[in-house]
């Protein structure tokens, strides 16, 4: 032969794509562990139930066919491995003794396999994508070829199923071995059920075909049958929640829904139907007959029955519609101006530059007092000048209503309403937590505003507008109402009702310290106006102890430093309107400032005593001047700037620009001293001839130290100096100290510009957006429906809502208390708060249909309460007592009345069908108390030797379902294969 030829060898042994397959399957089992007998004790009662379920998964393919293994298993604890039990040779496999177990026949939620086969540990190999099926008959062979050669080749005792056809139907065949037996799980899956199949006696007869059991007598079969009725139609209970009545709304009230309360409650029934389960766990073949023309089987008599309920998906709920419809605002863009029509306020033929003017037409100064003169009357001019550009009926919000909710939020403004208001806060007051509790504190948490503010009340009054009355344009009339009603009282002196006094509280949103500032702002000028001040503060060393020395340096000398942190660098700005004359800087440097210094080198810094004292408050009773003996007065101080988080964050930003240098750090120690340096003068003015060490002594008592010390003559005296830091050279004290000229705090130049402050947060206020607002306000909504969810929570009592209650407090303020919060995070927050109102709702469905409040006997009372807890809590309850029980004869009652309803016939009809009296005798219960099962699930055993009479008798079991849609047998026989 020519050697170009070449000599070409096959060599068989190479693997082919389906031995590669089983290897892939074997290596896997390997893999689990699941090689080897299998050992475990016998299952207990409703393990399947209780028990935890856990699946490994894997993926193999056959050639480019994609499959995924899963193993699933019931986990449990692993059993005393002993010398005492040790493992029979030729014990059955533990899942083929599974097949026979009847503690755990009717799992109410299990993986199928599960519940047709009993079985506690099971792999499937199934395709991977959810189109991809297994269709033809010798796919399907060749798979089970696949499985059973495997589970031969590895020794695997657990059942191994192929899931074959389209998913939906949920159809596996498989395989389980042991040493010399084999289990085959067969499957049959119809549309149509043959008639046969629809009774007890049908079903035997396939089960003992299947078998073809060589025994004569044959042994007797075991029965598991369960019935299942579904109850729709709840006749006699229509769902009490009536949606609310909108045009009710004027007397203060919409449809039971006051302002500031937010409703509750779902607005269709959440519980659509009721699943009753009769069960007879135990029967013996003979036992009960159930044939095509009669039947044994009586739901009343049933030894069991559990019931579980069908929840309505997402019932429609009063409160999540509210937090979505706000929630909702969030996104829009749009400003008020857009959303009410930029001619708002504008004059005919010309525009108004500057906005006051027009604000001061609405609001011409009266000598009326504000009980007299109601925020409608400020309204109702403000609407004439809208309604010439928008039409009177484009009014988002008519009169009525707007008059209502303005009265809500501002109760000082009518005199001849305070009767109403009065028995209004009175019921009202029931529902607002007292302010020490623990709810009344959630807005700490939340960074909302407390429960009785205004801000909270404004939020819900604009949460229920934007839901009843004219959406996101009904919260921009609102807005634009409110903002006006805030210039009107700045203008003409007028608190703001509803606010905590005092500075902004940090603690709550932005918008509630914006209006506690503008009300800060208000008190000022009204005390002003009146000449007289407004509040006066005591500095003594017990009350603020405070050190705003040299600002960064020594913040953490004193516990009272953060309240100083720049308390009003404003006053170093140089503001037009200067309310105080003073000389200027230049010249007093020059002057007093000079003198001083060249006393304080002689008097140790000590004030000429010869001045008239101006400004004082009270002898502060313990502490006397150093030199001149005489006694220290405390003085009237100027209070500190009040400064909401966005001017601290602004401030703070301004002292960080200043850098580190040594000019950079001065300048930041002297625009946070502004404050020091105002005290300083007024403590001059208050006590001629007093020195540093006196002011130190009363402002910071910690930086005055005094130690006994033994004079000349050997007495013990106190004598005491300034602390280390203070005697530091050129430290910011001391050069405060010869800066400050005794200037009473009435004289000085104002450390809080009220004038500017005002108008900057009415600017603000007046550039909100919907948007903005609903973003600032939704924490309060908030806290709203959460505070709601636990007042109504209470009247339940129920232990799993307690639990979600907690969970969305602590997960609400880890996600409100940082600004501006991903939407994300909200819509989980408003989920969990939806979820806990449908489970109340559930709950409330369920006590008026099985009528727990009306039920006198306590016990009784106390059992059905408990059964309604369960059902809402469980899968599936059993009810005590089966039919005879408390429970079980009101559900006896729902399904005879639901049939009675649906039986009755029209009157003309009813004659015809009645026919003769021999007919009504044989069918004597025309309406019976139940309707046709909506299921019905049979399970069989047995242990029969298969295939010959001498063979191992082995586990048989068949289960079967049938529905309105589907019939299912699901069959596992097991035969010895020892000699076979």
């Amino acid at each position: 032969q020519p050697e170009s030829e070449v000599f070409e060898i096959t060599d068989f042994t190479t693997a082919s794509e389906w031995e590669r397959f089983i290897s892939k399957i074997e290596e896997v089992l390997n893999d689990w562990k699941l090689i080897g007998i299998s050992s475990g004790k016998p299952l207990e009662k409703g393990i399947f139930t209780t028990g935890a379920w856990e699946e490994k998964s894997d993926e193999i393919s056959f050639a480019d066919f994609k499959f995924s293994i899963t193993h699933h298993y019931l986990v449990q604890e692993p059993s005393d491995k002993d010398g005492k039990e040790e493992v029979v040779e030729d014990a059955l496999p533990l899942h083929m003794q599974d097949l026979l177990c009847m503690n755990n026949d009717f799992p109410p939620r299990a993986h199928c396999l599960v519940r047709w086969y009993g079985l506690r540990e099971f792999v499937v190999i199934a395709p991977a994508a959810n189109n991809d099926a297994v269709l033809s008959e010798s796919k399907c062979n060749l798979l089970l070829s696949s499985v059973s050669i495997a589970l031969g080749n590895t020794g695997c005792q657990v059942p191994l199923f192929v899931q074959i056809h389209h998913k939906w139907r949920r159809m596996y065949v498989g395989e389980c071995q042991g040493p010399g037996v084999r289990t085959d799980f067969e499957m049959v899956h119809l549309r149509k059920v043959p008639t046969q199949y629809t009774h007890l006696s049908g079903l035997l007869d396939v089960f003992k075909t299947k078998i073809g059991c060589p025994l004569t007598p044959l042994p007797p079969v075991s029965m598991a049958i369960r019935l299942t009725y579904v109850l729709q139609d709840w006749q006699q209970y229509f769902w009490p929640q009536q949606p609310p009545d909108i045009d009710a709304l004027v007397g203060g009230e919409v449809g039971g829904l006051e302002f500031g309360k937010l409703p509750f409650g779902a607005c269709e029934d959440p519980i659509s139907e009721l699943h009753l389960a009769t069960t007879w766990p135990h029967l013996t073949e003979g036992i009960i007959v159930d044939n095509d023309v009669y039947s044994d089987l009586d739901p009343v008599q049933a030894p069991q029955w559990s019931v579980r309920v069908r929840k309505a998906d997402n019932p429609q709920c009063l409160l999540g519609d509210f937090l979505n419809e706000f929630f909702k605002l969030c996104r829009r863009k749009e400003s008020t101006d857009e959303i009410l029509g930029r001619s708002a306020f504008e004059e005919e033929g010309k525009e108004v530059a500057d906005i006051t003017q027009a604000l001061s037409k609405l609001t011409e100064p009266a000598p009326v007092p504000i009980h007299k003169l109601s925020v409608t009357n400020m309204v109702h001019s403000a609407k004439k000048k809208i309604r010439k550009h928008r039409g009177v009926d484009e009014s988002p919000l008519n009169n009525d209503v707007l008059n209502t909710i303005l009265l809500f939020l501002f109760p000082d403004a009518a005199d001849k309403l305070a009767d109403i208001f009065e028995s209004r806060a009175s019921t009202s007051a029931g529902n607002n937590p007292p302010p020490e509790s623990e709810d009344y504190n959630l807005f700490n948490q939340f960074k909302s505003a407390p429960s009785d503010s205004l801000t909270y009340k404004l939020a819900l009054c604009l949460c229920m507008i934007n839901f009843y009355h004219g959406g996101v344009k009904g919260v921009a009339h609102l807005w634009q109402e409110f903002v006006l009603e805030m210039r009107y009282r700045w203008e003409n002196n007028y608190l703001i009702p509803g606010l905590a006094n005092g500075p902004p509280d940090l603690r709550c949103c932005l918008l509630h310290q914006k209006l506690q500032m503008l009300n800060c702002c208000i008190e000022r000028k009204k005390a002003r106006d009146e000449g007289k001040r407004g509040s006066v503060s005591d500095r003594s060393p017990g009350g603020t102890s405070r050190d705003a020395g040299k600002g960064a340096d020594h913040s953490g000398d004193n516990p009272d430093k953060e309240k100083e942190v720049g308390k009003s660098w404003e006053s170093w700005s140089d503001s037009e309107e200067e309310f105080f004359e003073c000389l200027s800087d230049a010249e007093d440097l020059k002057g007093n400032g000079q003198e001083n210094g060249k006393k304080g080198a002689k008097e140790g810094n000590r004030e000429p005593a010869n001045l008239k004292p101006e400004g004082r408050l009270h002898p502060h009773g313990k502490l006397m001047l150093l030199h001149p003996g005489e006694p220290l007065y405390i003085p009237i101080t100027q209070e500190p700037a009040p400064m909401t988080e966005d001017l601290l964050e602004e401030q703070s930003e301004v002292l960080a620009k200043l850098g580190t240098s040594a000019e950079g750090a001065h300048l930041r120690a002297r625009m946070q001293s502004a404050c020091l340096l105002s005290d300083m003068e007024s403590f001059k003015a208050a006590n001629p001839g007093c020195c540093l060490e006196d002011f130190v002594r009363w402002y910071s008592p910690r930086d005055y130290i005094e130690e006994e010390v033994v004079d000349e003559k050997g007495n013990r005296v106190i004598k005491g100096e300034l602390s280390a830091r203070m005697k530091i050279p050129s430290n910011m004290w001391v050069e405060a100290w010869e800066t400050a000229k005794p200037v009473p705090a009435r004289r000085q130049k104002r450390l809080f510009d009220d004038t500017r402050e005002a108008e900057k947060v009415l600017h603000y206020l007046a550039v909100q957006k919907p948007a903005d607002l609903a973003r600032h306000l939704l924490p309060c909504i908030i806290h709203a429906a959460v505070l709601k969810v636990k007042e109504e929570e209470a009247l339940e009592d129920i232990s799993s809502v307690k639990k979600i209650i907690k969970q969305i407090i602590s997960h609400s303020s880890k996600v409100l208390r940082f600004p501006s919060p991903e939407d994300k995070k909200l819509e989980e927050i408003i989920a969990q708060i939806m979820s806990v109102e449908a489970i109340i709702a559930r709950a409330r469905s369920l006590k008026a249909k099985f009528g727990v409040e009306k039920c006198e006997n306590e016990e009784e009372k106390e059992d059905l309460q408990r059964f309604v807890n369960c059902l809402l809590e469980q899968p599936e309850v059993s009810v005590v007592g089966a039919g005879r029980g408390p429970a079980g004869s009101i559900i006896h009652k729902l399904f005879m009345n639901s049939q009675r309803v649906a039986a009755v016939p029209p009157p003309d009809e009813e004659l015809r069908r009645l026919g003769s009296p021999e007919e009504r005798r044989l069918n004597p219960g025309a309406v019976s108390d139940f309707p046709l099962p909506a299921g019905r699930e049979v399970i069989l055993r047995t242990t029969v030797p298969r295939p010959a009479p001498y063979s191992k008798p082995l586990p048989q079991r068949m289960y079967s379902v049938l529905t309105k849609e589907d019939f299912r047998l699901a069959g596992a026989f097991s035969a010895d294969t020892t000699f076979f």
